[in-house]
């Protein structure tokens, strides 16, 4: 059961790109004409509910269940291929599927790594997370409380870094937490050396 919800979870974080580029295109859609409204039809019959969400589910475990074995999912692969077609869409599908993979850890070069950096000023510490690395400049994403998702992004010398023993999912537990889940006291030791 652990084994499905996981597949489960890889799959939907396959489909957020797509999913943010059906936003963007159904944005698009409301403003300049009425024809594609039908996908946000309503129904009132709870077999069709039913039937709805046992395909979803099925669809994304088996796309997470590709994901995890095999690498690629003809789905996915497809949807890739159409959207690479499409101008501005495609940069920002090729964004958020690269955000996606850093947190999910999918087709990741980088080691995905947590750091601290001096913020907003010398002897003030926050985490931050590695997005990529430049030679001996460390580009980092630094996100806000309580929303993770939420924060800006700079580009700093390995000097100016120093490394966490944190993991991605404990540094985000941490900003969620506003600092109530922290368990590396002896990290922040280390911070005022």
């Amino acid at each position: 059961m652990k084994k499905i919800f996981n597949y489960f979870l890889i799959g939907i974080l396959a489909f957020l790109p797509i999913y943010v580029i059906g936003q963007i295109v159904f944005f698009l859609n409301d403003r300049f004409s009425d024809l594609i409204k039908f996908v946000y039809g309503y129904y009132d019959n709870y077999l069709m509910t039913a039937i709805i969400f046992a395909g979803s589910f099925t669809v994304f475990t088996y796309v997470g269940y590709r994901l995890s074995i095999v690498g690629r999912s003809w789905i996915i692969s497809g949807i890739d291929s159409i959207a690479d077609r499409i101008p501005f869409l495609n940069t920002v599908y090729r964004v958020i599927k690269k955000v996606v993979n850093m947190f999910s850890g999918h087709e990741q070069k980088e080691a995905r790594e947590v750091v601290y950096i001096e913020y907003p000023k010398e002897g003030l510490w926050v985490p931050a997370y590695v997005t990529n690395k430049e030679k001996e400049m460390y580009i980092l994403f630094v996100p806000t409380s309580p929303n993770p998702t939420s924060g800006f992004t700079v580009i700093v010398h390995e000097s100016k870094v120093v490394k966490s023993e944190m993991n991605i999912e404990q540094a985000t537990s941490f900003i969620i937490s506003v600092g109530v889940d922290y368990d590396k006291a002896e990290e922040a030791s280390k911070l005022l050396k």
